[in-house]
């Protein structure tokens, strides 16, 4: 498979993050042209299949906004005002049109990691 996509899990519930506001950017040095808004599933995943596939997915540089403290306020998280993790951005580079790119999001009200998964 080649494209992209994300899967978001929430480590502090121990479960798919459901309902996670994701906007895709693509960057042109400081500009960003948003490309699209979507939502998680009941799996943490976007519906439709990758994010990025066919003519859209191109070499360059792109960021993932992931709301997440609105998705953690949603799940009733005890958070400071204003939350520590509001929304969490994740810039990183395409450079093979014909590779499969994974981001995915481990979330918890207090830290997050990430990695390029398959």
């Amino acid at each position: 498979m080649t494209g992209l996509t994300t899967h978001v899990l929430d480590t502090a519930l121990g479960k798919p993050a459901q309902g996670l506001r994701i906007q895709l950017l693509r960057m042109n040095g400081e500009e960003a042209e948003l490309i699209k808004t979507v939502f998680t599933n009941d799996d943490g995943r976007v519906d439709g299949g990758p994010m990025l596939i066919g003519e859209e997915f191109q070499i360059g540089q792109y960021q993932l906004l992931f709301h997440a403290g609105d998705y953690l306020k949603g799940t009733g998280s005890a958070l400071t005002d204003p939350p520590f993790l509001d929304v969490i951005p994740i810039r990183f580079g395409i450079s093979d049109t014909t590779a499969h790119y994974h981001v995915p999001l481990l979330l918890s009200p207090y830290g997050y990691s990430t990695y390029r998964g398959s």
